[in-house]
């Protein structure tokens, strides 16, 4: 089973790489002829009118409707500036191996999170997961990422029985291994797009690290 995952998640990875490198194709040749990307314009207007506000944990209980709208705007507005930081590269590294595996990463990230972005404006999450998602938003709009870790791997491993081998490395705070026992975060690891939302996110908070780093050592995640 985890094998057909990978091979699908390969499978995803060239088919992005393709579509990458055509519209880069098409880019270069808008540029030489001087035309204005209107994709792209179009949404630097939409990001001008997103308003970020600091996402608080105890909207859970005062404002879940408002709660659902911080975290959505903070996800899209940074996969805006992931997307920024890719476009910003100088051509020499956007045209390297390395440079394409990161921007392949970041589109195919910028998919896989839809599904997640479509029930943030639903408001159709379930109570334990939005929860996490909101815990993992806002320590990462803190710069506290190895809490936000926490509350990720809270969310990635829910009540599942920890696998042999799992260490309780970058697990801090709270009383650890009881309260990741006691949780009743639903197994959403347990289908595929869930898999690949979850993913997502924590590639938000790499990207997130990167950009925003943390105002001490001990939240490096």
């Amino acid at each position: 089973m985890e094998e057909r995952s990978d091979d699908g998640q390969q499978n995803d990875y060239m088919r992005k790489l393709e579509e990458m490198e055509e519209g880069m194709r098409l880019e270069a040749l808008k540029q030489k002829g001087g035309v204005q990307d209107e994709k792209k314009l179009n949404k630097k207007l939409k990001k001008a009118e997103q308003v970020v506000e600091t996402i608080e944990l105890n909207m859970l209980q005062k404002d879940i409707d408002r709660l659902y709208l911080q975290i959505y705007t903070y996800l899209v507005h940074t996969m805006d500036e992931w997307e920024e930081a890719m476009d910003a590269r100088p051509e020499e590294e956007k045209q390297s191996g390395p440079g394409k595996r990161a921007a392949v990463l970041q589109k195919q990230t910028a998919d896989y999170i839809k599904p997640l972005l479509r029930q943030l404006k639903k408001r159709t999450l379930e109570p334990d997961i939005l929860a996490r998602v909101a815990e993992i938003t806002h320590y990462m709009q803190q710069r506290r990422y190895r809490d936000a870790q926490d509350s990720y791997l809270q969310l990635s491993i829910g009540n599942a029985p920890w696998p042999i081998g799992v260490t309780m490395v970058g697990i801090h705070e709270r009383s650890a291994r009881e309260k990741i026992f006691a949780s009743q975060v639903a197994h959403v690891l347990n289908d595929e797009t869930s898999r690949k939302w979850i993913q997502s996110v924590k590639r938000l908070m790499t990207f997130a690290q990167s950009k925003y780093p943390p105002y001490t050592l001990s939240q490096i995640s």
